[in-house]
């Protein structure tokens, strides 16, 4: 197993990663937090049914007691009334400031888990143990924890660094195939905006017709996870608080969350990101800053690896979302753009400015 250090101030961090890590979450948790004696495990009724109780009993040979709150599986438990009842669950079980919250399972669930435990009695631990792609490159790493609202995507929520993050890539083979796909929707991004390595490797796979073969590869769906750790990695331990660098890795997401909203979250987020990328895409090539060749270049990788690259969200539909943008700061909305594959700049724009810029690209 690998393991990669998270600088963040005043709580660092490792990620661990490779396969059957789920065995040692309870060993990790021990040897990391010995103070812990009581933890609760969320998780959705996806997850659960596969590894919950994998993952219990190892906690429970390493002398701690359990609790679980699955929840059914989907964004729309994603909501105040799920943390609530996980609240319920350590409250009655007379949880302390030393106990344990563990999110087992995807995006979803490891920003609820770690929004639980960032609000119960002001802060416990939260050992984030992603059983998804996009949870694993992206999700769990860098203490970003939330809700949404009816208004928008993570409206609510706190950053909450976790004691450690465990990734055990063997989950990945049991991943539905639609699931692992979305994951790539952040693994594209992060070749876009820092990291030409990653994004020859991608290409590379493509080119080679094996992309469908990536999960039968276990030191190829390795090094995918670990350079992509790595690579956000980067970016956290250098503005944890999302202030300034920390927003490029937001490219693709500001259309592609209010497609999500607009779909009532049934679409997927790797796939919203995707055809956010797509459309930001369009628009610097429309503006003239991203040349017509590379923007091709970035089109295919996106569909290459079986995502979108387009959406008929109006211009006028994206100027009304970006009002809500938790992304906003006063009149302005910072707009993260690509128009050189691995380089990826910040533009400020008003709203109405982004709305002219999108248009621009939807009328190509």
């Amino acid at each position: 197993m690998k393991g990669i250090f998270v600088g963040t101030k005043p709580t660092p961090y490792k990620v661990i990663i490779g396969a059957r890590a789920l065995t040692q979450v309870g060993s990790l948790i021990a040897k990391t937090a010995p103070d812990v004696q009581k933890v609760l495990i969320v998780s959705d009724s996806n997850v659960a049914p596969l590894y919950l109780e994998k993952v219990k009993k190892g906690i429970e040979i390493s002398k701690m007691e359990v609790c679980e709150y699955v929840f059914e599986a989907g964004e729309k438990s994603k909501n105040i009334d799920s943390i609530a009842a996980m609240w319920g669950v350590m409250a009655e079980n007379k949880f302390t400031r030393t106990d344990a919250v563990v999110a087992l399972g995807g995006g979803v669930v490891t920003d609820m888990g770690g929004f639980a435990a960032a609000t119960f009695l002001r802060g416990i631990k939260v050992f984030q143990v992603p059983t998804s792609l996009l949870a694993m490159v992206d999700a769990a790493i860098g203490g970003k924890t939330g809700i949404d609202l009816k208004e928008g995507k993570n409206l609510a929520g706190a950053f909450w660094q976790p004691t450690m993050v465990i990734e055990d890539t063997d989950c990945l083979k049991t991943l539905p195939d639609e699931l692992f796909t979305e994951g790539f929707g952040e693994i594209i991004k992060h070749a876009f905006i820092m990291d030409t390595e990653l994004y020859d490797l991608l290409r590379e796979i493509a080119d080679e017709g094996k992309v469908d073969k990536i999960r039968e590869d276990d030191a190829l769906l390795e090094k995918i996870v670990s350079m992509n750790v790595s690579d956000k990695v980067s970016v956290i331990t250098e503005d944890t608080l999302d202030n300034g660098l920390r927003q490029t890795l937001n490219y693709g997401h500001t259309v592609g969350h209010v497609i999500e909203r607009n779909s009532n979250f049934s679409l997927a987020h790797g796939v919203c990101v995707a055809k956010g990328m797509g459309i930001m895409i369009d628009s610097c090539e429309a503006a003239g800053t991203l040349p017509s060749e590379e923007a091709s270049k970035m089109r295919d990788l996106i569909k290459a690896y079986g995502l979108p690259v387009s959406d008929d969200i109006t211009a006028k539909e994206a100027f009304d979302g970006v009002l809500n943008d938790k992304k906003k700061r006063g009149d302005n909305i910072s707009v993260i753009l690509v128009n050189k594959i691995g380089h990826a700049e910040i533009k400020k724009m008003t709203a109405e400015e982004f709305e002219s810029f999108i248009g621009k690209g939807k009328a190509l």
